[in-house]
């Protein structure tokens, strides 16, 4: 998480009394109340080991170890210190060998943007001690999907979305993202209009940012974002929450999530431990419905860890968690972070940022097959970047977003020049 939910794990065996208390508990811990300024990101990128250009090679979570240190996270250093960057980040390793930097939570966009990079710099440091690289991609584009990471998570994970085609596990190991998180709201109408409004806008910002038309599997089709396409053809029931008919998002996500499908229940180092009876939410689970199968009630802890297995476009963590943004080339995951950052600085804005994208709310389908090839997408996306920058809290951040108003604004229809950003190989 790029801002960390604040609070305490769960002791062993506390229980949930009650559907009720069950909905209370997940109001509170996922819409922190307070007045908004902290934001923080996370960032992706997809892993080469070797020296040639080709990115034909994942290297090994042993590997990453090595090079990590006493940075390396858990997942792949039981024994590790996991100590954060010099800038604060910590370190995460997704299935396929992605590395992700998780920064701490800041004041304001232009330290958190300064942390990111001085951090950034740090972990291509690190990475070059055992010749590995970072790409700068959304997509990969060369490769199979393959999982390296032998969690009884992701076994569970896989597992599950393996019924619906190939992209549970393309999203898993062949993506990558770039997340903002913002500080949900002062009070529950302040809440509400945040959440609705970074619901609103994403399509227009999908397409503003899309950046990986090639992934390698998917199924045949022109897709200006296949990340986002991985996303929206895995468990609607997981992904995809109604919020356009929600109209108080704390009482509604936590209704939500309770009926979500179980996608696995913690156990053991035995992967079949982990296991969830197909289709069987935790409400069923709460009710008492999945006694004989699961052999217990749930804890609370087990409900914290529950709510780490949905994957809205924009999911409650504390704070709002802005999840449908390509990883971009180079550093330009520094004019996202901005653009969202102005987008929320003040009331006002908020409310006319919804407004303007009001025409394309919803669309995420159309915006992540088309992009900016999209007259109407394109249009809205462009006003909401010009109000972003009009908004923007620094100079430097104004003109970060007001070149991508240009870029926008001169991208062509299907029957021009294409609107994708060439990706290519970090080089720092």
């Amino acid at each position: 998480m790029a801002v960390t939910v604040d609070r305490s794990p769960a002791e062993p065996g506390v229980g949930l009394s009650s559907r009720a208390a069950a909905e209370a508990y997940v109001g509170g811990v996922c819409f922190k109340q307070g007045p908004p300024s902290l934001i923080g990101a996370e960032l992706e990128w997809l892993t080469v080991c070797g020296e040639s250009s080709a990115p034909d090679t994942r290297p090994r979570p042993a590997v990453l170890a090595e090079a990590l240190g006493p940075y390396a996270p858990r997942t792949i250093a039981p024994g590790s210190p996991a100590k954060p960057l010099p800038g604060g980040s910590r370190i995460t390793l997704e299935p396929g060998g992605q590395i992700e930097l998780s920064s701490a939570p800041f004041d304001d966009a232009a330290q958190l943007c300064a942390g990111l990079l001085a951090d950034s710099r740090f972990l291509a440091g690190l990475l070059e001690t055992r010749s590995i690289r970072t790409v700068s991609a959304a997509a990969d584009a060369d490769r199979r999907a393959r999982r390296l990471l032998r969690l009884p998570r992701y076994h569970a994970m896989e597992r599950s979305f393996a019924g619906i085609g190939p992209y549970g596990k393309l999203m898993m190991c062949n993506t990558a993202a770039t997340q903002v998180s913002v500080d949900a709201g002062g009070d529950r109408p302040e809440i509400t209009a945040r959440w609705n409004t970074l619901y609103a806008i994403g399509p227009a910002l999908v397409a503003a940012f899309a950046c990986s038309p090639d992934l390698h599997g998917a199924p045949t089709g022109t897709w200006a974002s296949q990340r986002m396409r991985t996303w929206l053809r895995l468990d609607h029931t997981r992904t995809r929450p109604p919020v356009r008919t929600w109209g108080d998002p704390v009482a509604e996500y936590a209704r939500w999530a309770l009926d979500v499908p179980l996608l696995c229940v913690r156990g053991g180092e035995n992967e079949a431990d982990w296991s969830a009876p197909p289709g069987a939410s935790f409400a069923d689970w709460l009710c008492g419905a999945l006694d004989d199968e699961i052999g217990r009630a749930p804890e609370v802890a087990d409900l914290d860890y529950h709510l780490t297995t949905l994957f809205p476009p924009v999911r409650a963590a504390g704070h709002l968690e802005v999840r449908y943004l390509d990883a971009q080339p180079g550093d330009r995951w520094t004019v996202p972070i901005h653009v969202l950052d102005a987008l929320m600085s003040a009331p006002e804005v908020v409310t006319e940022a919804a407004a303007v994208a009001e025409p394309v709310a919803g669309e995420w389908s159309r915006a992540s097959r088309c992009g900016l090839a999209e007259a109407q997408i394109r249009s809205v996306a462009v006003d909401l970047l010009t109000l972003a920058a009009d908004n923007a809290r620094t100079g430097i951040a104004a003109g970060q977003i007001a070149d991508a108003v240009r870029r926008c604004r001169d991208a062509r229809t299907p029957d021009g020049v294409s609107t994708r950003p060439t990706l290519e190989p970090d080089t720092q």
